[in-house]
């Protein structure tokens, strides 16, 4: 087995999560502003595909120097030991990005790491003229930072919120690598109610149920790196059994998903029959003002409309006070809500007992904890 330099790259404001499931597969890891670092074998790349729930793609490191001159990226890439990761027959597109560096044009970067590693393949499998490229895919990417050039192949192919089954979504999806993180980042636990009132398409109360049951996220989909010589398809396997092993298939669940919308009822459901999770969640149609529980100690988690769009703002906030009164009543309850409206606090009538800054895509949000008792100890 081989060594690799492994980056699981990460949404600003969730390195810390990925950097908590890395190491929950038994990897150290250091963290660094959008991306953790680590080292493993051809099995962490398998796992770190199939496990990681809020990693947003796995990239391999293949070189890292410092360059400040175009002559210095050719030479620098073109020392790389290309031939170990690229058969001949190879489908290897360049892309790139510079930030703070003396080489700024990133056309240029990209242009020049091609040819190095396209004189890097001819010299060692001693070919002339053209290759082919008819093989495999390889993504590579070169990113300079601050003068330093970091040269990675892209392990993942789709980035790894793709789980595999989405039968369709809404205007303003939550990105699946998000969702399962405003579920880690509660105080659920699998034997505890679930209630998402904004469920749109689904995502929080599937991302809830594939934690709830241990099932690997990437366990219905494939991945670039399956079809790459050095990454033998016997690694492949067993980190596919060892997920189906793991797998808590039996483990009840309480999850409720709601929303407003009849049609989004139905997306959901349907994308809860594609990822096999139909008879673990229920879907229904109804205002967040209507929820009432008779169950104690449960979680709810809700991504509702910002009102950012022009005309909504005061339906919006109106809704807002609605449901600070309607869940005012579940004091057992645990609460989070997700939203970029800086008024949250005022409007839903309760300060939050801690916020946390979040990123949904370019929009700047915060995390509204409001934590609910806790239940009686079980002796």
């Amino acid at each position: 087995m081989g060594t690799y330099q492994i980056i699981a790259t990460s949404a600003m404001g969730l390195e810390a999560l990925v950097a908590k499931e890395v190491r929950a597969l038994g990897y150290e890891c250091q963290v660094e502003n959008g991306k953790v670092i680590y080292t493993g074998d051809e099995y962490a790349i398998a796992k770190s595909n199939l496990w990681l729930r809020t990693a947003d793609r796995i990239k391999i490191i293949i070189g890292e120097f410092k360059a400040l001159t175009f002559d210095e990226l050719f030479e620098k890439t073109k020392a790389l030991p290309w031939e170990q990761f690229l058969p001949v027959d190879a489908e290897f597109p360049v892309s790139g990005k510079s930030v703070k560096s003396k080489l700024f044009s990133v056309s240029d970067c990209q242009a020049i790491v091609k040819k190095a590693i396209v004189e890097r393949m001819k010299l060692q499998y001693k070919k002339t003229g053209w290759l082919e490229e008819n093989g495999s895919l390889y993504r590579v990417e070169v990113a300079l930072l601050k003068d330093i050039a970091t040269i990675t192949i892209d392990a993942s192919g789709q980035g790894l919120h793709k789980r595999g089954f989405r039968a369709s979504q809404g205007a303003a999806p939550l990105k699946e690598t998000l969702a399962a993180a405003l579920v880690m980042l509660t105080n659920w636990h699998p034997d505890r109610p679930f209630i998402d009132p904004f469920c749109g398409s689904g995502t929080i109360p599937i991302e809830a149920a594939m934690i709830g049951q241990n099932i690997a996220p990437g366990f219905n989909r494939d991945f670039v790196s399956e079809n790459w010589k050095w990454m033998p398809q016997k690694v492949w396997q067993e980190a596919r059994n060892e997920a189906e092993d793991l797998a808590k298939y039996d483990q009840p669940l309480d999850i409720i998903g709601s929303d407003i919308d009849h049609r989004m009822v139905k997306i959901a459901s349907e994308n809860s029959f594609e990822a096999g999770l139909a008879d673990v969640i229920q879907f229904k149609q109804m205002r967040v003002q209507d929820i009432s529980v008779k169950k104690e100690y449960g979680v709810i988690i809700g991504n509702p409309p910002y009102g950012e769009r022009l005309g909504e703002k005061q339906e919006v906030e109106q809704m807002y006070r609605e449901m600070g009164q309607a869940f005012s009543k579940l004091d057992t309850w645990s609460i989070y809500i997700l939203t970029s409206n800086e008024n949250f606090e005022e409007l839903y009538g309760k300060p939050a007992t801690k916020k946390r800054k979040l990123f949904n895509g370019f929009i700047k949000t915060d995390y509204y904890q409001y934590w609910g008792k806790r239940p009686p100890r079980q002796d």
